[in-house]
């Protein structure tokens, strides 16, 4: 059977998983009575990823088409979850370059372009969503070619043919429709992916030899590795030697051999070049591995990954309430952890600070947030301090990454867009008028200027914008950018949030509890109206007297409190203090809970003497 391998890649929420849906379900991999064909977003089955209606990981799919086995990897579309790109796009000859008919192409459009065109993949492009009222399929196409003059390495690359599609009903046309609503499917793209897309170069009569792409766990097979043959065939019982930079680590039988067809992985006698196989049995492999037969242990090239631009500090939890809602709670338990997400994400570093805490670094805020809230929901509990950007020395020079911040913004509020990006270093390069009413601002930014950008924008713009960002360059240290935050009010003794307290803090400034929640001495509470920190006592009663005097057996009416995400709550951070991360819960507080030892390093700093 005839093979192609292909990726789906495309800027986040274009339509990339849900076009993937349609080839599933019109070619007839499922039964007409299976659950999948009443489900959508098919691949995105992390439940982050369904909660966050975006993809995560890159995860592969097979179906059949015309006798044709079209291998499908479906990528990310978010630029923190480039490293996913990068891993997977070797393992394809070719790429659906997916963009949406009214953005056109965005940030991630162009950085996985750059990346398929790098590794030579073919591509072919298809303009999702032409039914939008504000869709401009002209000035998308003439968008489309700049990107790839831009971006091409060779003349042939700039010949690419374009397909159409409203890949959320399931159809697609291989010239622009007159009529959306005219009975349609898929079948044109896919006809395209056979004639445009290069099958796999065979090789089936030389030694073994495979680039490991990705690894998943199973319950029962235990680490497994994905890859594409690039040479030979196998079987299992088969021995093959594991290489990593070079040298060969081990030599072991392959145990079972997997493929995927649709949502399922069956197991197979023998795999060929050419084809997308899961191998089982092999314990210290790695992604960038290579796999080669014992009589030709020749490595493969390896896998190049842009370096992180974002770190963290991770801590074990030590607040008071340590303990009481995770399952694990050990610094042990949390390096474990960290440890084996590393192997699969290779996208994200560690590094042992001096101070017994982990550093963790990834590719954006949304990296590092996806990974800290599947420690919370998997039981554990930690602290984690303010994001910071990672700078280099270049040439004796101290530079730090600059971002390409691209707004669209309704008109009304492009001015208060402009000054909350301004006030944080960024420089507006481009101002362009979109078909919708809407404007698009295109900034350089340092990465520094974006933590905490998004909801202040949301604020500024009364959530009329949409914003994205994709790493350029590293740069020359711009001057520091000023505390944009104000002051926290900081609980300065233990108990129970009560509503007299409350109200009392709600005299100065907004709250985050909620009356009868536990509180600690150091935990934020809120947000000061005022520059500085502000001690309270959100525990106080009102006391009792034998006195009654007109209004005080009236009702304290409260304002409800303002509940943050975890990225919202990693952006609100500064320097003195930590996010308490727990299965349940997410608690501010200060890194030096007493006050009295707070005010003693204040009042140093303040003398100068620290």
């Amino acid at each position: 059977m005839e093979i192609r391998n292909i990726a789906i890649i495309a800027h986040v929420d274009h339509g990339k998983t849900t076009l993937v849906d349609g080839f599933l379900k019109q070619t007839k991999t499922f039964r007409d009575n299976e659950s999948y064909m009443q489900e959508d977003l098919l691949m995105d089955s992390n439940d982050q990823e369904r909660e966050r209606g975006i993809t995560i990981l890159a995860k592969n799919t097979s179906i059949n088409y015309k006798d044709v086995k079209i291998n499908i990897i479906d990528t990310p579309g978010h630029a923190d979850f480039g490293g996913e790109v990068e891993r997977t796009l070797n393992m394809a000859e070719g790429a659906v370059l997916v963009i949406d008919a009214q953005e056109g192409p965005m940030p991630q459009t162009k950085f996985v372009l750059k990346k398929a065109l790098e590794l030579g993949l073919t591509i072919m492009v298809v303009i999702n969503k032409i039914d939008k009222a504000a869709a401009d399929i002209k000035h998308t196409i003439n968008r489309i070619y700049d990107l790839f003059l831009d971006l091409a390495t060779d003349q042939s690359q700039l010949d690419f043919p374009i397909y159409y599609a409203v890949a959320r009903d399931g159809k697609g046309w291989k010239e622009m429709p007159k009529k959306y609503s005219q009975a349609a499917n898929l079948f044109p793209i896919l006809d395209g992916i056979i004639e445009f897309i290069p099958a796999p170069v065979k090789n089936d009569e030389g030694p073994f030899q495979m680039l490991i792409s990705s690894l998943f766990y199973d319950n029962y097979l235990g680490k497994c590795a994905v890859g594409k043959i690039k040479r030979g065939s196998i079987k299992p019982g088969d021995r093959i030697s594991l290489l990593n930079e070079g040298s060969v680590v081990e030599t072991k039988k392959i145990e079972k051999i997997f493929q995927n067809a649709g949502m399922k992985r069956l197991e197979v006698t023998e795999a060929f070049s050419g084809d997308i196989i899961s191998l089982a049995g092999l314990d210290k492999v790695t992604i960038g591995s290579t796999l080669t037969h014992p009589d030709a242990p020749e490595p493969l090239p390896t896998i190049d990954v842009e370096e992180p631009t974002l770190s963290i500090s991770v801590y074990a939890n030590t607040s008071p309430f340590a303990g009481r809602e995770g399952t694990y709670v050990t610094a042990r338990q949390l390096l474990d952890r960290i440890q084996k997400e590393l192997e699969t994400n290779i996208s994200m570093r560690m590094e042992f600070a001096p101070d017994a805490t982990y550093v963790l670094k990834g590719r954006g805020e949304l990296h590092l947030a996806v990974f800290i809230e599947t420690l919370r929901r998997e039981g554990f509990e930690l602290e984690v301090g303010k994001p910071k950007v990672i700078t280099k020395v270049i040439n004796g020079v101290l530079c730090e990454p600059i971002e390409e911040l691209i707004i669209d913004v309704q008109d009304e509020y492009v001015n208060a867009a402009v000054r909350e990006v301004s006030c944080r270093k960024g420089v507006l390069h481009i101002q362009d008028q979109n078909s919708d009413s809407s404007t698009r601002l295109i900034f350089k930014i340092p990465t520094r200027g974006t933590l905490g950008l998004r909801n202040a924008l949301l604020n500024a713009t009364r959530g009329n914008m949409v914003m994205h960002t994709l790493f350029l360059k590293y740069a020359p240290y711009a001057s520091e950018i000023p505390k944009l935050r104000k002051g926290v009010l900081v609980s300065f003794l233990p108990g129970r949030a009560v509503a007299y307290g409350i109200n009392n803090a709600q005299s100065r400034g907004v709250t985050f509890i909620h009356p009868q929640t536990d509180v600690y001495e150091g935990m934020i509470v809120g947000l000061n109206c005022k520059d500085e920190d502000l001690n309270i006592n959100v525990t106080k009663e009102k006391k009792q007297t034998n006195m009654r005097a007109s209004g005080s057996d009236e009702a304290i009416v409260l304002t409800p409190p303002t509940i943050m995400s975890l990225e919202q709550c990693l952006d609100f951070l500064e320097d003195d203090e930590l996010l308490e991360v727990t299965p349940k819960s997410l608690r501010l507080r200060k890194k030096v809970l007493e006050s009295t030892a707070r005010a003693k390093i204040r009042a140093r700093k303040e003398s100068g003497r620290d």
